[in-house]
């Protein structure tokens, strides 16, 4: 559907790219994440770039939601400011920033919010702005790469800046120009890197820019533009890819070839951490890790940092930053036993198990429950969903010919996706169910049996994740728009089947409400998970309830530990 277009680069020209930017990048990923050989090929190039906008976006809309909650007080018309929406979406990015690729992508946001908050409180800029701004973000990302590459995402951002330069037009003719020499850039990645060549792709961060610019243009002529320069290379080298693959003994695919041979010795883990810390201090701790890996990008400033490097000491890389500063959000990613780096060990294959379940779980409580069942688990910590890679270092770690995938967050369905998919090039069978939360989870497993087929435990265990109405009670972090009206910092919250259907300030009264909501429409069992922060006397109020309200419904509590919300409930 065609777009309205915008005449200048202003907040909401910011907002209307970062939707656009966000939904091309969806239906994008699985490809990105298939071309993904560099600098490790570990298949979530497109799902890091996906998870590292979907940050942005949502802080681009916590500004306009405030702007909104507060337009009572405001002329009418009133919105944020060019600074404030390009500031936030910078910002947003840094803090969700995924991955090589999702790191150098928050650093081009950040060189572009630098140029246009500059520019003082303008509403907005136009095309000579906007060339400024993407050479400085071009120029900016280079900098914050230890060691720059050709032939990567850096050379197709410089090529977009070049062309723009070349232009003198609107902000619609500098983003257009800026996508053609971006996409003639790309199409020429695999001649500036040999293991693009030899992997017979493009770079997949590149081609995550060149989505990006196509947003762009698109958020100033209304519509999206002629793939053309940046997908028919891609075509091209896709047969290329098919080609080289044919050739290669065995049929091992062309990016598994590439891998072995350019990283085979490569470090054993990426780490990925935010830093609060001075410049000085920053300064230093590259030095530092550039002594300890590769692939170092540190992005950001004014006293917030996103580190990612690859190393074989993640503990080493830790304690630079700690000696650094402040760091949290820790990522540790292993990039796996028996895989590219680890290669050569001259230890015999071990057999594979013929089935075996993956879950996300969002406690430790819920980490032992699904491993005593027989689960391998990936704990998704609060604010920290796990990225595509640690989904499948799971599925390697299950060493299973057969893996059904529980994703228990329906924001984990395009990480799930990209997991899944990898992990059948590795010759595995996946199985995606898209299970919303961790009861529907728990109601799988339950119903699981190895012994029988595939298929059949497969819609066996999906009929009944599907059965379990599952509902939420948390605590508001900011004020907001809710389905049941406006709510502010502290309220509690009870969402059902993921809206939010309560909005109180009591955990057991809002509980006990949600409770009876669920149970008006029937059920059987009702599944209830505690958090550590649960006051200690809800589970205990609400199976009094199910008694005395409610014949021939069971209840049966887990604790879930550290999972973000005080209670999750399930009713099947």
């Amino acid at each position: 559907m065609a777009q309205v277009p915008q005449r200048f680069f202003d907040a909401l020209a910011v907002r209307t790219w970062c939707g656009l930017s966000l939904e091309a990048l969806g239906r994008a990923r699985e490809e990105i994440d298939a071309i993904n050989v560099y600098p490790v090929a570990d298949g979530d190039t497109g799902t890091n770039l996906y998870l590292t906008v979907e940050s942005a976006v949502a802080a681009v809309e916590a500004v306009f939601a405030a702007h909104a909650v507060d337009a009572g007080a405001r002329e009418a018309g009133d919105g944020p400011s060019l600074p404030e929406t390009v500031g936030a979406m910078a910002h947003g990015a840094l803090i969700g920033a995924r991955g090589n690729s999702g790191t150098i992508l928050a650093q081009l946001l950040r060189g572009m919010a630098q140029v246009l908050t500059a520019r003082g409180e303008a509403a907005h800029t136009d095309g000579q702005g906007l060339r400024l701004a993407l050479r400085h973000a071009a120029e900016s990302a280079r900098q914050a790469v230890a060691h720059p590459v050709e032939g990567t995402v850096l050379t197709v951002a410089s090529a977009a800046a070049d062309a723009a330069d070349g232009t003198e037009g609107d902000c619609a003719e500098v983003a257009r120009a800026a996508y053609e020499g971006a996409g003639r850039a790309l199409a020429e990645t695999p001649g500036r890197l040999p293991v693009l060549r030899r992997a017979g792709v493009v770079d997949a961060g590149g081609r995550g820019l060149v989505t990006l610019l196509a947003a762009l243009v698109e958020t100033f002529t209304g519509r999206a533009p002629d793939p053309g320069a940046a997908v028919a290379p891609l075509a091209r080298v896709t047969h290329d890819a098919e080609v080289l693959a044919g050739e290669h003994a065995g049929g091992t695919a062309a990016g598994e070839c590439a891998a072995e041979e350019d990283a085979g010795n490569g470090p054993a883990f990426e780490v990925i951490y935010l830093l609060e810390a001075e410049d000085a201090a920053v300064a230093r701790l590259r030095q530092r890790l550039d002594a300890l890996g590769d692939s170092l990008v540190v992005v950001g400033g004014d006293g917030l940092w996103n580190v990612h490097v690859h190393v074989d000491d993640a503990g080493a890389a830790v304690e630079a930053g700690v000696e650094a500063g402040r760091p949290y959000r820790i990522r540790i990613t292993h990039f796996g036993h028996g895989d590219v780096h680890t290669t050569g060990s001259g230890r015999p294959p071990q057999e594979r198990t013929q089935r075996a379940v993956v879950a996300v779980v969002p406690g430790e409580g819920l980490a032992g429950l699904y491993a005593e069942a027989g689960a391998t688990t990936v704990l998704a910590r609060p604010g920290e969903p796990p990225a595509s890679g640690e989904l499948v270092q799971a599925v390697r770690r299950a060493h299973a010919r057969e893996v059904v995938l529980l994703p228990n967050d329906v924001e984990l369905r395009h990480t799930a996706a990209a997991a899944a998919e990898q992990a059948r090039t590795e010759g595995v069978r996946v199985a995606l169910i898209p299970t919303r939360s961790a009861v529907q989870g728990i109601a799988a497993l339950a119903v699981h049996e190895p012994g029988r087929r595939f298929d059949e435990d497969v819609v066996a265990m999906t009929s009944a994740a599907g059965a379990t109405r599952y509902a939420e009670v948390a605590v508001a972090e900011r004020q907001s728009w809710t389905t049941a009206g406006i709510c502010q910092a502290g309220d509690v919250l009870g969402l059902v089947d993921g809206d939010v259907a309560v909005i109180g300030a009591d955990v057991t009264v809002v509980a006990v409400t949600v409770l009876d909501r669920m149970l008006a429409a029937g059920g059987e069992l009702v599944t209830l998970v505690l958090g550590d922060e649960a006051p200690e006397t809800v589970a205990a109020h609400l199976e009094a309830r199910v008694r005395e309200a409610y014949l021939a419904v069971d209840t049966v509590v887990y604790r879930g530990g550290r999972q973000g919300a005080p209670l999750l409930i399930g009713v099947e």
